[in-house]
């Protein structure tokens, strides 16, 4: 086994007191490693708190066992001191906002599947071989024997769900497979989880279509990309969760190679999202950027006017697009 896993393992044994830290912006394969970690612990009856700097989407606390994820300033106030701190699916300190001033404190373990990761924790679990971080997290209580009920079976199953775009993307492999069908077993109920995505409000529909309108394309089509602005949100009465899922939209359309979705938040930041379907690395355009991810589905945050970011960063992708086509044309020679 390897070996900073089976010493994650005992640390987490030994440990009475722990803080389980996502990453800012979440999404479901966050949400399910920190809740499945919390809840596998508190049935081993540790003391564990959930923390995640960043507003979750509204549409997973169809989970109830989300409320249980707390905020930097709740937990704070609370005056807890872990024992250590365990970071899940985070590839560097700033991906867990303010938890960063925990960093130091205490033995920082990071369990992950991103290629990006920075080896930030004192024991890095990393391992890219895994299609989500839920996987890694589900073989961490099995280990330490949690015993899995519906509700955890389920949860977990979440993040494997999700973080394959349902078994659909090029990371669904035997593995993704065999870890899925493990938790069906243990009751997980994919149904519960496909909810999760089917709730949604018309307000969300209208911003699609604005997001439709502000489309563009480049490199005959290979390239796709569209934006938000804040002003689009508050148009329309959404906030940026309600943009979920829209660049797997944008992928979705029939010739294209690189999907792109600008999201202005707040303070005059930024989100871009990159997805691909066969052969760009939306990676090496993430770190580029100063943000990571994986080479089918990347993002990073930029500060700044959004049609100067957008310009900037569009450049950037058709020259690495141009780049990276050619090396995939001399390998094919």
């Amino acid at each position: 086994m390897n070996r900073d896993f089976l010493t994650i393992v005992a640390e987490l044994n030994s440990a009475n007191k722990v803080l389980v830290v996502g990453h800012i912006m979440p999404d479901g394969d966050d949400i399910s490693s920190v809740l499945s970690v919390t809840l596998g612990l508190k049935k081993l009856g540790k003391e564990v708190f959930a923390g995640i700097d960043w507003r979750i989407p509204w549409y997973f606390y169809e989970f109830e066992e989300t409320n249980i994820i707390k905020t930097f300033d709740d937990i704070k106030s609370s005056g807890f001191v872990p024992d250590v701190v365990l970071v899940v699916d985070a590839s560097s300190p700033d991906r867990i906002g303010r938890f960063q001033e925990f960093l130091g404190s205490v033995p920082l373990m990071v369990i992950d599947h991103h290629g990006t990761n920075t080896l930030f924790g004192n024991i890095n679990w990393v391992d890219t071989k895994f299609g989500s971080t839920a996987q890694m997290v589900y073989r961490l209580n099995t280990e330490l024997g949690v015993e899995y009920d519906e509700r955890l079976a389920t949860i977990n199953l979440m993040g494997i769900a999700t973080d394959t775009g349902f078994f659909r993307y090029s990371n669904a492999d035997e593995i993704v497979f065999s870890d899925a069908t493990k938790l069906v077993f243990l009751g997980g109920k994919v149904y519960l989880v496909s909810r999760l995505f089917e709730n949604k409000r018309i307000e969300q529909f209208k911003l699609l279509s604005t997001m439709i309108e502000h489309l563009k394309m480049e490199a005959n089509g290979k390239i796709v990309y569209s934006y938000l602005s804040k002003e689009d949100y508050e148009t329309n009465n959404c906030t940026e969760d309600d943009s979920g899922g829209f660049v797997g939209e944008l992928r979705s359309i029939q010739g294209t190679e690189l999907a792109i979705f600008f999201s202005e938040y707040e303070n005059s930041e930024v989100h871009i999202s990159f997805r691909s379907k066969d052969w760009f690395d939306c990676s090496k355009l993430a770190v580029l950027l100063g943000g990571g991810g994986h080479p089918r589905a990347a993002g990073c945050t930029l500060k700044g006017d959004l049609s100067v970011i957008v310009e900037q960063v569009i450049r950037e992708a058709k020259t690495m697009f141009v780049a990276q086509n050619k090396e995939i044309e001399k390998i094919g020679r």
